[in-house]
């Protein structure tokens, strides 16, 4: 893999473990290492073999390229620290779902032409290194930001490990970025989170109600699993951004409960008929 021997992922989960995953496949002679403040999570990657050894801060000194796969306040308080100690050829990345804060933690500093910015959209709802899986990012879309900003080697780089691993690359400025993933993902997990909150709560009331649940109740509220730690601090990022987001969703739910006080089952058809265009949309995304 080019000129890569020496791969460091700071934080062992789902996205940094799948990476790792990756390129130990396609590459046997990589050397991964891992970096995580949590210990049993270094244990539980060293004995899944997503991990070779586990290495500390200061060994990035000896990285060719650095993931870093942490949730995003850790970031960017981290990549300044990274790229203090990282020498002159190294390449990091880190895969936050938010990109404005990382891109502004960094725009001044000396080896900002060694950072590149991504966001691999994938994953499922699980964390931990036990989530990591392989080919997580076949077919998958990678939002690379300020690409401009980055050593053009590095760069090269990146684009070729990101190809080997089956991503389809797009470019955005940070911005805009944070303003349409707010709408794609991080209002999907909302919803998701206030659908099983608002269910548990009734349940309390009525034992029976999971008995009842079907496929499309479990599909739409599975992301309600995810990480608390993770995506509380997504949405503290991406704060503005989300409000503007939950204040459309809101103003589209009252219209529906207007609509149904109002016994307009016409314009309810109408509605839900025009939306099922998405289907067309989403036609080959997994």
């Amino acid at each position: 893999m080019m000129s890569v021997k020496n791969i460091y992922i700071v934080g062992i989960g789902l996205i940094g473990g799948s990476i790792a995953k990756d390129v130990k496949r396609l590459n046997p002679n990589l050397n991964i290492f891992g970096i995580d403040s949590n210990a049993g999570h270094l244990e539980e990657a060293i004995s899944l073999k997503i991990i070779d050894k586990m290495a500390t801060l200061e060994d990035l000194a000896q990285a060719d390229f650095v993931v870093l796969s942490t949730p995003v306040d850790v970031a960017v308080k981290l990549l300044p620290e990274i790229l203090d100690i990282i020498n002159d050829e190294t390449l990091v990345m880190d895969v936050g779902s938010t990109k404005r804060d990382i891109c502004k933690a960094v725009e001044d500093h000396t080896k900002r032409r060694n950072f590149l910015a991504t966001h691999p959209i994938a994953g499922t709802e699980f964390s931990g290194p036990k989530a990591a899986i392989e080919n997580l990012f076949q077919k998958k879309t990678n939002i690379i930001c300020e690409i401009e900003k980055t050593a053009f080697k590095l760069q090269e780089k990146a684009l070729t490990i990101f190809r080997i691993m089956g991503m389809r690359m797009r470019y955005m400025n940070p911005e805009a970025h944070d303003k349409h993933i707010a709408y794609v993902s991080h209002l999907s997990h909302i919803s998701a989170f206030m659908l099983g909150k608002t269910v548990i709560e009734k349940e309390k009331n009525e034992r029976d109600i999971f008995d009842m649940a079907g496929s499309g109740f479990a599909s739409t509220v599975r992301l309600a699993k995810s990480s608390p730690e993770m995506w509380t601090p997504i949405f503290k990022q991406n704060k503005e951004n989300v409000i503007e987001t939950l204040d459309e969703y809101i103003s589209n739910l009252i219209r529906f409960k207007d609509q149904l006080n109002q016994d307009d089952f016409d314009t309810i058809f109408k509605d839900m008929k025009e939306t099922n265009h998405i289907k067309d949309i989403l036609k080959g995304i997994a």
